[in-house]
This record gives C-alpha cells, structure tokens and sequence, in this order.
C-alpha cells in the first residue's frame, strides 16, 4: 500500500451562522466562495431530531436485502438505487468504482404528467413500505425542510454578489433537487492502488447540502485549481483534470510538489456542509470556486452520508452573470442549460445511467 501523507487538519472552511442579518451572513459567504468554496451553516432551522430520524431511516434501507434494493435500480429517471462500486468519479485515477452505494430520491414528477418527459424527472422509486412503513414520510419531511434551507442559502449567495436577494429564485420553481443517501462500506481506501471511498471529484450542479454521521473520511484540495497540470496522481504527480470532472491522486511528496494539499472536513454536530457545484463556478466566471473533494476511508469503519444536490430547473440558461465578467474579465464559459450540463455529468460518470444525453430529447428515445 502506497504511504499516505497525513492531510492537514482543515483550518479554511467556516462556519456561518445563519442567525446573523442577512447581509453579514452573505458577507461571509461571499469570503467563503471565493476562498475554499466549503463552509459549515449552523443555526439552519433544521431539526436534529429530523436529522437523526433521516439518518436511521437510510441506515435501514441500506440494510435491506440485496434483492430489495435492486427491485429499485437506478432508471433512466436518475431516480433508483446505484450499487457498490457503479460510480466512478474519478476514471483516471480509480481502478474500480467508489466503494459506496447509494440511493438517488428527486423531485416527485407524477408519470402521467408533461413534466415527465423531460430527462431527470419522473416518479421516485420508494421502498416497500410493509418494509419501512415510515421511510418516505420521514425522508420527505427532510427532503422539503432542506428545500426551505437551498433558498435561504440562494438568498445569501445573490447578496453576497451584490444582486437583489431573490435573484435566483425563478429558476428553482421547478428544480432538479436531487436526495442522495449514501452507505460507504468498511473498506480502506488506498490511492495509490487507486482505491477510494468517493474518487476526487467537483460537484456538477449549484450547490450541495452534505449531512455526514460522525465518522470522518471528506477531505477537500487546497491550493493551485487543476486546470493546469499541477494536481498529484499516483504515477508522475500531475493530473490533466479539466474543471468539470476533475481528478486527481494523492501519493506522498507528490503533494507538496504540486503547491497544494488534501485537508480534512471534519464532522460538527449540528451542522450541514455546504459546497459549491460547477454550474455556480460557471454563473460566476470562476470568481466562486467549485472545489475537487474525495472520501477516503482511514478508519475501516462503514460511513454514512446524505448529501442534497440543490440544481435549478431543467432549462434554466447557466450563463455568465454580467455582474462577473467586464471588458477585462471576458466570459470564460459558453452558456449552456442546467439540464444539459447534469446529462453530460451523469452519463461521464455513472456505469448504470442509460438516459438520454441530449436535452430536447424524449426519454422514450433511449430507453435501454
């Protein structure tokens, strides 16, 4: 097993305190975003007492027979159940998938209606509830309360770039809100045989709401972006990794070479981590940071996460904000839609996605 540098302990991202007046709380947001692009929200309104419900329910889930969870496979939808090892979010770098499985849950989109023939939405698949009669009441009293949060946290980030508060809110009417339990398994991660928790990634959408148990394992790259060549991997200790998708290894002196290092996200009680997605980095012109993360299990104990991904409507335009860019500062990303920018993601990254890949498509299109 390749030695593994100990990550520094994370001293870069904050905590805010959403108690504050808005206009102080989006003012350290807006350090946030333009430093590590992590922070800790506290005083979120959201119950612990939900919060630890919701963990046990997708702790008895996961711990449903196999046959159970694969009645509810992932579907063209992005809706369903993803195995151990189906997700690969960094192909370069990983020589099997991630060792975790996980659940997708959505905004529920009846089958029968016109909504449902747009890629990435449609029903959820539940599980049986002679099995768990209060799963979906309990996980869908934490999906809208972490709903209520995303605009609250959307309000503070159109402040924080000196727009009006409810600037974003038109786009989120019919959103791509995505709940997505995860069960790592006891294996220990080793890079340098490129085996990891969660493989070095950024975030594909707006922004993520991560809630974790108490064991450790998420760590963040600190230092140059890698859109350059100076990321660490396991064999010459620099990466290729473009923006969206990016990856990268770990593997001893490699990192300092490099200027930069992993440091750990540790776990606070009563909080929710919050990071930014690659289609807020584009909306910004690079100005709010979509940082690379991985999870690597040094414990060899089981993990349990439960991240939201919070996306805008299908068709909303991610374009440069002209607040972002000027004369010298010219767009650095074409515009593109939120639902084409997830098609491309998923499909890059998951062995079970079989959707379509163009939006404007109808799923009967490409069904498998």
């Amino acid at each position: 097993m390749a030695r593994l540098e100990a990550p520094a302990k994370q001293k870069t991202v904050p905590i805010i305190d959403l108690g504050l007046p808005e206009e102080e709380a989006a003012t350290q947001i807006r350090e946030a975003c333009t430093g590590s692009g992590f922070f800790y929200v506290s005083n979120h309104g959201v119950s612990e007492s939900l919060v630890d419900d919701t963990f046990e329910q997708q702790r008895e889930l996961f711990h449903l027979p196999i046959a159970e969870k694969m009645a509810m496979l992932q579907n063209e939808n992005n809706r369903g159940y993803t195995p151990f090892q189906e997700e690969t979010l960094d192909p370069v770098h990983q020589t099997h998938g991630d060792t975790k499985e996980g659940f997708y849950f959505g905004r529920e989109v009846a089958a029968d209606s016109p909504e449902s023939k747009k890629p990435l939405h449609g029903p959820n698949q539940w599980p049986n509830p002679q099995l768990m009669p209060r799963y979906r009441e309990v996980t869908w009293q934490y999906y809208e309360a972490l709903y209520g949060l995303g605009m609250r946290l959307l309000r503070l980030l159109a402040l924080s770039l000196g727009l009006p508060a409810p600037y974003f809110a038109p786009m989120f009417d019919r959103p791509m809100v995505t709940l997505r339990p995860l069960h790592y398994s006891g294996e220990v991660s080793d890079p340098g045989a490129g085996v990891f928790g969660a493989g070095a990634h950024t975030d594909y959408g707006m922004l993520t709401i991560l809630a974790t148990d108490d064991t450790p394992g998420l760590q963040i790259w600190t230092g140059p972006d890698l859109t350059s060549g100076s990321a660490p991997n396991s064999s010459n200790g620099a990466s290729g990794g473009g923006r969206e998708g990016s990856s990268a290894g770990d593997e001893g002196t490699t990192v300092a070479a490099a200027g930069g290092r992993w440091c750990d996200v540790e776990p606070i009680p009563g909080t929710f981590i919050i990071n930014l997605g690659d289609m807020l980095e584009r909306w910004t012109n690079g100005r709010y940071r979509s940082t690379l993360h991985r999870v690597l299990n040094t414990t060899g104990r089981e993990r349990y996460s439960i991240a939201f991904f919070f996306e805008p409507n299908f068709e909303a335009e991610v374009a440069v904000l002209p607040v972002c860019c000027g004369p010298d500062d010219p767009p650095r990303y074409p515009p593109t839609t939120a639902g084409q920018h997830l098609l491309d993601r998923y499909a890059a990254t998951h062995a079970g996605y079989h959707g379509p890949v163009k939006q404007g498509h109808e799923k009967q299109q490409h069904l498998q």
